[in-house]
C-alpha cells in the first residue's frame, strides 16, 4: 500500500506571524496535533506540534508582555520530515520511528499534498489492512 492511499489530503497551516494561542485554538478546532507553517507563497517552512505549544503556553503568564511577542516562527521546527506519496506505508512508519516524529509531510512532484501520521497507520493495522492473514 502506498502513502497516498492512507494520507490526509491538504495541509492545515498557519503563517509565521501567528501567535501560539491562535495556533493552539486552530489545532483544537481542526482536531489535529500539528500545523505546518507556510511562507507567503504557501510553501511549508516549518512545523509546530501540540506538545511544542503546550510547552510554550504553559510557561507564559496570561496577558504578559512576553506572550504578545512570541510568534510561531520563534518556536517552530524548521526540520520538516517528508515522504513521497508513492512510497510504501512501511517506509513511512520506519521513517517516523527513525526520526522520532508522529507525522510526515507528503510530497508529490515536490509539492506538498498532505500528511500521514502514526494514527493513520494504526488505523490501517486496526482495520487489518496491513496485517497479513
Amino acid at each position: 500500500m502506498e502513502v497516498r492511499e492512507a494520507m490526509n489530503r491538504g495541509l492545515i497551516s498557519i503563517n509565521k506571524d501567528t501567535q501560539p494561542i491562535e495556533a493552539f485554538e486552530k489545532m483544537y478546532r481542526k482536531g489535529v496535533r500539528r500545523l505546518f507553517v507556510v511562507d507567503e507563497n504557501d510553501n511549508p517552512v516549518g512545523v509546530i506540534s501540540y506538545l511544542d505549544l503546550v510547552g510554550i503556553l504553559g510557561s507564559l503568564r496570561p496577558n504578559s508582555k512576553k506572550s504578545n511577542y512570541i510568534s510561531i516562527e520563534d518556536i517552530m521546527s524548521e526540520d520538516i520530515i517528508s515522504i513521497s506519496a508513492g512510497d510504501r506505508i512501511k517506509d513511512a512508519a520506519n521513517l517516523m520511528l527513525r526520526a522520532d516524529v508522529s507525522g510526515l509531510l507528503v510530497l508529490e512532484n515536490e509539492k506538498a499534498v498532505g500528511v500521514i501520521t502514526k494514527t493513520d497507520i494504526c488505523r490501517l493495522v486496526a482495520a487489518e489492512i496491513l496485517v497479513p492473514q
